[in-house]
């Protein structure tokens, strides 16, 4: 899993803003369609945003779950909507430098 530091999660979050979520976690739960767009939308992206419609209660340990699956890592969770971002396999691919 990928460690950021605050810097990091800064420039990461700023980035985020302006993002609409892709993923939605609805009644379903964490279901293993969820995590498998997550992680073709993160191979496409680097940066996603992935909202909890339903399980609200639960989305920090969701979260963490499709962290480990995905190997990406958590920015920030505002509300029930998390950041998430995994770097692009090839450097010269990566849109963001961090």
């Amino acid at each position: 899993m990928i460690e950021l530091n605050s810097k990091q999660r800064k420039i990461l979050e700023r980035a985020a803003h302006d993002l609409q979520p892709v993923v939605i976690v609805g009644g379903a739960g964490m279901t293993e369609n969820v995590i498998q767009m997550a992680d073709k939308t993160l191979a496409d992206h680097e940066l996603i945003k992935l909202k909890f419609n339903e399980y609200k209660e639960e989305k920090k340990e969701l979260t963490a779950t499709l962290c480990e699956k995905t190997s990406c890592a958590l920015v920030r969770i505002i509300g029930n909507v998390a950041i998430l971002y995994r770097p692009a396999e090839k450097p010269e691919n990566r849109r963001f430098k961090i």
